[in-house]
């Protein structure tokens, strides 16, 4: 933590890429803000409770990472700083009561979808509730999708290309299910074996960006052990859970060779894809305006914006317009629209109304954070413009589907 500490000369470049700063316009809600006063705890010069307050406000939307001229490692530094603090911190009991249930829930897709069909019984009353659990109805759709049961294995059609393992993840198994299936037919369509391992578990993100760091190690230790080594690449959608992957050698810093070949191995679908060359879907008359949100941790966090562009564009009839402050984190951030839900839902809004300044036909994004988030507060603005995954958008150019997406 103090190499990262050290490298901050406090030019100010990441105070118009950090979404707090831009909403509170406060210097200790900027990175170099909270950089000072991280470094004012651990030199004893401030209490941990004391810079809690202004750390937990960071979204860890990794966009002062991307502007920073510097090379300030804020990632490593914001996670392993809240995972140090939890250990002193002093939390009221709606804090840890929220914590502990987002932990033992989130992570697993059975016990967060019974967590949901519970929460729907009781929707009126949490709307009634205060803060933070009123706002656990953002989290509650309006219709669970039914469960899918992903294959252990899609075969390649046509000429095997190649072979790959897909992290299924956790919270998105119970909110889009078909996302995952989705991935799975483009990439065998593209001839490439997509296995899916039985016995993985969540990423672990969730637990270290929040502080827990024993279960976020337990995690990638049981990730890696499970993984298959002789794939060409463990395939990732959901940019929060890719970012997590490439995270285990910081985590796991004590078994850094065997976390640093599985994260080199993780790649999210559109970089694997593009990097291999996809197959042009069939022709489609029809046109459709795309507007596309960059997940902040596909495009802070691995650095990809690029490849889901190059996919969108290859498909016949897609019209890419871009939106503005694309690259702006929306508030979903993990649990944060859940911990931090003002500072959530003005994010949402100005989130929502740049995509709908685009006059799309459809919105799509990498993460199925995003995707929640952004879908609440489209419905707030009392818009029933549709969100996409862009690997939905391409499997449903190659089975001919693609006007049942502009017909809404």
């Amino acid at each position: 933590m103090a190499t990262a500490i050290e490298a901050c000369v406090h030019c100010g470049f990441c105070l118009p890429a950090c979404p707090t700063y831009l909403e509170l316009g406060e210097e200790m809600d900027s990175p170099r803000g909270r950089i000072f006063l991280m470094k004012e705890v651990l030199e004893g010069s401030l209490t941990t409770d004391a810079a809690a307050p202004y750390v937990d406000r960071c979204l860890g939307c990794l966009g002062c990472v991307t502007a920073c001229p510097s090379g300030v490692e804020y990632d490593a530094l914001i996670t392993l700083y809240r995972a140090r603090a939890e250990r002193t911190r002093k939390r009221g009991i709606a804090s840890r009561v929220l914590r502990a249930m987002l932990l033992r829930t989130l992570p697993y897709p059975f016990r967060f979808r019974w967590a949901l069909r519970f929460s729907m019984w009781f929707r009126p009353l949490l709307r009634w509730m205060p803060g933070r659990f009123g706002a656990l109805t953002q989290l509650v759709p309006q219709q669970i999708p039914s469960a899918v049961v992903l294959p252990e294995c899609m075969t390649a059609q046509g000429p095997q290309r190649g072979r790959v393992a897909m992290l299924s993840g956790c919270a998105q198994q119970v909110l889009a299910p078909e996302i995952n299936m989705a991935t799975m037919r483009v990439l065998a369509v593209n001839g490439i074996e997509v296995v899916v391992p039985p016995e993985q578990v969540c990423c672990g993100a969730l637990a270290a960006h929040t502080g827990a760091m024993q279960d976020a190690r337990r995690m990638a230790e049981k990730n890696i052990e499970v993984f298959p080594h002789d794939v060409d690449a463990v395939i990732t959608n959901a940019a929060g859970c890719g970012s997590g992957l490439k995270e285990y050698p910081m985590w796991l810093r004590g078994e850094s060779r065997a976390a640093s070949e599985f994260s080199t191995r993780a790649l999210d679908v559109s970089e694997y894809l593009c990097d291999i060359g996809i197959k042009d879907p069939p022709a489609w008359e029809g046109t459709l305006r795309v507007a596309y949100h960059d997940a902040c941790h596909l495009v802070h966090g691995q650095q990809v914006r690029n490849s889901p562009r190059e996919i969108l564009r290859r498909i016949p009839g897609v019209q890419l317009v871009e939106i503005p402050e694309s690259d702006l984190c929306c508030g979903s951030a993990g649990t944060y629209s859940l911990e931090q839900p003002e500072l959530a839902n003005s994010l949402g809004e100005r989130k929502a109304k740049a995509i709908l300044s685009t006059e799309p036909d459809v919105v799509v994004m990498g993460n199925i954070g995003c995707m929640t988030q952004v879908d609440v507060h489209l419905r707030n603005l009392a818009s029933s413009l549709r969100v996409r995954h862009t690997v939905e958008l391409l499997d449903a150019a190659y089975r001919g589907t693609l006007g049942e997406i502009k017909g809404g």
